[in-house]
C-alpha cells in the first residue's frame, strides 16, 4: 500500500475561505495533470489552475497548485497540494473525480504523517508531537507540541541511547577481543555510563506528571455539600449555564465537566454530586462518583454553604483533610466574613457565584497554582504513557545490568536498555505501536 498514491483534505472540513487537498505518492504529477491540465509545473512555486470536469470541460474551481518532489516533501514521496475555495460544493466535486481517478485512493487516518516516519522525515516523537499540535487548544500545548515536534524529545532520548550504543561496544570489544591486550578498566568506564544514565532518566521520570498536565488537562473537581452553590459556581467560571441550578438540594446526580483556558492551561473544571448520607441507588452511586473524581483530581475545590456559617460541612472537611485542596465558602454576598469568626485551621477564600465577590481572587490563586505545576522546564517533557513504561523499562535493565557477572549478559542487559528507549523513537522494529499512535490522527495528516 505504500507505493499507492493517496488524496485527503488537509484543511478543515466544511465551509471556509481557503481548501487544501494534499496527493502524495508516485501518481501525484499525473493526477494533477488529468485534474488541472498543469503537467510541468516549477517545483515548490504556486501555479493558478483550474479544476475542470473532463467529460463536459466544466470548470469547479479556479485554484492554486504546488508540487514538490521527493525526497524533499513532508512525505518524503512526490507531493501535490491544490489551494482552492473551501465551499462543501467545491470540495465535493474535486473529491469525487479524485476517487473516480484508478491510480489514487483517499488516505487512511494519519498515512501522510506515517509515510513522512517510514521515509524517515520524522521520529515518532516529532510525529506525535505533530497530532499533539493539530490538536492543541492552549498556548501551553501548542508551545509543548512544538517543543517535540522540533525534536527535543528525539534528541533527548538519541543521546542516551548512542551512549547505551557505545557502552555495548565496549563489551563487545572484551568479548569478541579476549585475548588482545584490552584495557582493565572497561567495565568501569561502562559502570559510570550507566550510573550517571540511570540517574538522568529516573529524574526525567519523576518530572512525568508536568507534561501529562499540560497535554491532557488540569482536573480540578468542585466538591462539598448539597446546595453550596457548586453549579453556581461551575456556571460562573464557565461563563455559560453548563450545570443545572435549583434551590432544591441534590440537583446535581453525575459529574458535570466543562473545560477552561486559565493562563494558558487547559482545564477540566468538574462539578460533582453534593457529600450527604445518600438514600436511593442514583444519589449513593452520586455520592460515589463525586469522591471518586476528588481522589483523581489535580486539585480539589471545596465548597461550603455559606448560608450556614460558621459551620462548616463535616464530609467536606473530610475531603479538605486530604490536602491538595483550595477550601470555599460561597454566599458571601448575605454579609458573613469567612476570614473571620471562625475556629477551623482551615484557609477559606469568600466568593459569591451570585454576585461575582472574590471570583477574581479565585482565579489568581487557580492560575498561579496551575502554572506552577504546569510550567514547562528547559528540559523537554514526557507527555505519552508508553514513553513512561518504555523508560521504566530501560531502568530496570539498567538495574539487571548491575548483577550481571559474565559480559555477555551485561552487555545483553544493556542491549534491552538501548531498545527500550530505541522503541520511543522508532529506531527498532516497533510495528506493533504504529498502528496505535497513527490511528488518532485526522485523515488529511
Amino acid at each position: 500500500m505504500r507505493d499507492q498514491t493517496i488524496f485527503a483534505l488537509s484543511s478543515g472540513a466544511g465551509k471556509a475561505g481557503i481548501a487544501v487537498i494534499r496527493v502524495s505518492g508516485p501518481e501525484s504529477l499525473l493526477t494533477l495533470g488529468r485534474l488541472t491540465g498543469l503537467t510541468s509545473p516549477t517545483v515548490r512555486r504556486a501555479h493558478r489552475v483550474k479544476i475542470t470536469k473532463p467529460e463536459t470541460m466544466e470548470i469547479i474551481d479556479d485554484g492554486l497548485a504546488l508540487f514538490f518532489p521527493a525526497p524533499n516533501s513532508f512525505t518524503g514521496e512526490d507531493v501535490v497540494e491544490i489551494h482552492l475555495h473551501g465551499s462543501r460544493a467545491v470540495l465535493k466535486e474535486t473529491s469525487s473525480l479524485l476517487i473516480q481517478d484508478p491510480n489514487v485512493r483517499l488516505a487512511e487516518p494519519g498515512e501522510f504523517t506515517r509515510r513522512a516516519f517510514d521515509n524517515g522525515k520524522l521520529d515518532l516523537t516529532a510525529a506525535e508531537g505533530l497530532a499533539d499540535l493539530v490538536n492543541a487548544e492552549t498556548s501551553a500545548q501548542r508551545r509543548q507540541a512544538q517543543r517535540q515536534f522540533r525534536g527535543e524529545l528525539a534528541n533527548l532520548y538519541g543521546d542516551w541511547r548512542e551512549r547505551l550504543v557505545s557502552a555495548i561496544a565496549l563489551f563487545e570489544a572484551e568479548i569478541d577481543f579476549s585475548d588482545e591486550d584490552l584495557p582493565s578498566d572497561l567495565r568501569d568506564q561502562v559502570d559510570k555510563v550507566v550510573e550517571k544514565l540511570e540517574a538522568e532518566i529516573s529524574s526525567h521520570l519523576s518530572d512525568s506528571t508536568r507534561g501529562r498536565l499540560v497535554r491532557d488537562g488540569f482536573y480540578i473537581a468542585i466538591v462539598g455539600p448539597p446546595n453550596a452553590g457548586k453549579s453556581s459556581l461551575l456556571n460562573r467560571l464557565a461563563h455559560r449555564d453548563a450545570a443545572i441550578v435549583s434551590e432544591k438540594a441534590g440537583t446535581t446526580r453525575d459529574v458535570i465537566e466543562v473545560h477552561l483556558d486559565l493562563g494558558g492551561y487547559a482545564v477540566i473544571l468538574a462539578d460533582t454530586a453534593g457529600l450527604r448520607d445518600a438514600s436511593g441507588g442514583i444519589e449513593i452511586e452520586g455520592v460515589a462518583r463525586s469522591l471518586e473524581r476528588a481522589n483523581s483530581a489535580d486539585l480539589r475545590l471545596a465548597v461550603f454553604d455559606g448560608s450556614k456559617w460558621p459551620e462548616l460541612d463535616a464530609a467536606t472537611l473530610e475531603v479538605v483533610a486530604g490536602g491538595n485542596t483550595l477550601s470555599l465558602v460561597n454566599k458571601t454576598d448575605l454579609g458573613f466574613d469567612p476570614k473571620k469568626n471562625h475556629k477551623n485551621s482551615t484557609p477559606l477564600l469568600g466568593v459569591s457565584a451570585k454576585t461575582g465577590e472574590g471570583l477574581d481572587e479565585l482565579l489568581v490563586k487557580l492560575t498561579n497554582d496551575i502554572s506552577e505545576r504546569c510550567q514547562l522546564s528547559a528540559d523537554p517533557t514526557i507527555t505519552k504513557t508508553r514513553y513512561i513504561t518504555a523508560l521504566k523499562e530501560c531502568v530496570a535493565s539498567l538495574e539487571q545490568y548491575k548483577s550481571a557477572t559474565l559480559a555477555e549478559l551485561a552487555a545483553e542487559d544493556l542491549r534491552l536498555a538501548a531498545r527500550s528507549i530505541g522503541r520511543i523513537t522508532g529506531q527498532v522494529n516497533v510495528e506493533e505501536v504504529l498502528g496505535l499512535i497513527f490511528k488518532d490522527f485526522c485523515i488529511g495528516k
